[in-house]
């Protein structure tokens, strides 16, 4: 056990590195799994930073699109804030050195993206945004005295007394060892969402539900579990994670059609391909149930263009052997982001003391059933800086040594393959389209896993965050925004309000659905 004055920040993405410079010059231990910048979702977020900077636009149409994309379930007051100092993180970031594309006249380059009434999305060389966001941040964290990162170091689990967190215990994240808890004043959970629970997905490799699951596991409240969004255009190549397609492409009229030739959007949606993510998503994946192998167009948008404004997308083509000048891009749906998490105030404070959460791994009320695009790195930037004045205001300011790790001899890494059985379970049972026998099966089929892995605390908190999307989706009888069921696909009007549940109602339902489950293959599963 250690003891420590530091704030710890589990996580190195996005939220946890503006917090750590908004803390300054409090001290503060930040416990990264990879080398700063690598295996953080924010680096990879590809479309940009939604914020109203145009003179022609308003924080309060920004705000409408935000509860109109998000199905009915949106907190407003959240979304007003958060629309309303949006400006003001895209200013402080641009004085920190961040390459926002801008116009002739001085002007940001703005995009625009799915449900936007207006392009309001602030990019960096097309779809370089995440990855130029976070090295202008680590440039900015080096230069902070204050700050301590530990690399290669992986969060398992947190100490409580009570109702209150004093600690976090952590573990080699790149080989079998034992566990270290590290006892401090206060605890900053920003280590992403649960994307990788799922076998196809556009998330880092570690980004599986832990954080999430270890705050679950704590005690903490969790709301809007089951809201999972599914990115309708990952690349279709056979690669895990699957590359991603952004949206900003079908920003500049990009088209998705099928192996016929044909636009299939039109006939769904207004919109088209612009219609909002969860409509889009699961027009995708009927194509690719019906064997019509979807594909993004960019030929006539875009041209010979999309090789120098989209330079990921043009990388990710030529590995895989693919000219989009001259030909479609295969695309699929995947798991990209959780509008659930670990329920959080406008502080970014949890249900439990000593805890605050930003980032993908909260549920703030912003997303409410279906995000609104590019409102996820703004929701951790405006969350990272409510969170660290928080606790900044509950924290004395002092001084802290350096603090030194040595994981003892023991432990173990989840085994790959009761990792890719639960993976490939919520693909299929909980994923874009849900049934109630389908959820059963994967709630019996999760509840099997953990029981043949409960000495692994990692495993376990994917198992956890596994059963409060799986438990969540049978209880909401209804479909709504990134939520789907195949045997209820109405919304109904007395489900229009937020999910908030704590893991043990969750296991009681599993407990309850597991005795009736049907015998499911990975294909189908009887209705």
């Amino acid at each position: 056990m250690i003891r420590t004055d530091r704030i710890v920040i589990v996580g190195a993405g996005l939220g946890a590195l503006y917090a750590a410079l908004e803390l300054a010059p409090r001290p503060v231990l930040m416990i990264s799994p990879e080398a700063l910048g690598d295996g953080a979702s924010s680096a990879w977020a590809q479309g940009g930073v939604a914020a109203a900077m145009a003179a022609s636009d308003s924080p309060e149409s920004h705000a409408a699109d935000t509860v109109k994309a998000g199905a009915g379930t949106v907190d407003a007051e959240v979304a007003a804030m958060v629309t309303r100092v949006a400006r003001d993180h895209i200013l402080d970031l641009t004085s920190l050195g961040t390459p926002f594309d801008r116009d002739p006249e001085g002007g940001y380059v703005m995009s625009r993206e799915a449900a936007h009434s207006a392009a309001r999305v602030v990019r960096v060389q097309g779809d370089q945004a995440g990855r130029q966001i976070m090295e202008t941040l680590i440039a900015a964290l080096r230069d902070t005295p204050s700050v301590q990162v530990i690399e290669g170091a992986l969060a398992t689990r947190l100490e409580s007394e009570g109702d209150r967190v004093t600690g976090v215990w952590i573990t080699s994240a790149h080989a079998p060892s034992g566990e270290v808890l590290i006892e401090a004043p206060a605890v900053l959970l920003a280590g992403g969402g649960s994307g990788g629970l799922y076998a196809h997905t556009t998330n880092p490799p570690r980004i599986r539900g832990q954080v999430i699951g270890m705050a679950a596991r704590a005690g903490a409240l969790m709301a809007d579990p089951e809201f999972v969004q599914f990115h309708p255009t990952g690349f279709d190549i056979g690669e895990d994670p699957a590359p991603l397609a952004t949206e900003a492409l079908r920003g500049e009229g990009a088209t998705l059609i099928n192996k016929a030739g044909e636009r299939f959007m039109l006939n769904v949606h207004p919109d088209a391909e612009l219609a909002p993510r969860d409509i889009v998503a699961r027009a995708i994946f009927a194509e690719t149930q019906a064997g019509n192998r979807p594909m993004l167009d960019t030929r006539a948008a875009l041209g010979a263009q999309v090789l120098t404004l989209f330079p990921s997308v043009a990388e990710t083509c030529a590995r895989a052997g693919i000219d989009p000048v001259a030909d479609p891009i295969p695309v699929a749906v995947a798991a990209h982001y959780h509008m659930g998490g670990v329920a959080a105030d406008q502080a970014g404070r949890t249900s439990l003391q000593g805890l605050w959460v930003c980032g993908e791994a909260s549920s703030t009320g912003l997303h409410g059933a279906n995000r609104l695009a590019s409102n996820g790195l703004l929701e951790a930037l405006v969350y990272a800086r409510n969170a660290a004045g928080d606790i900044a205001g509950t924290l004395p300011l002092t001084e802290a040594a350096p603090v030194t790790i040595r994981f003892p001899d023991g432990g173990s890494i989840p085994d790959p393959d009761a990792v890719a059985l639960l993976r490939q379970t919520m693909t299929t049972h909980v994923g874009v389209r849900r049934t109630a026998n389908g959820l059963k099966s994967a709630l019996a089929t999760i509840a099997r896993l953990e029981a043949d892995h409960a000495d692994d605390p990692s495993f376990l908190n994917m198992t956890a965050t596994a059963t409060l999307i799986a438990a969540a989706a049978l209880t909401r009888e209804e479909s709504r925004g990134g939520h789907w069921r195949d045997d209820f696909p109405e919304p109904n009007p007395d489900l229009a309000h937020r999910s908030l549940i704590h893991l043990p109602d969750a296991l009681a339902i599993r407990t309850a659905a597991a005795k009736d489950a049907p015998q499911c293959s990975m294909l189908n599963c009887p209705t």
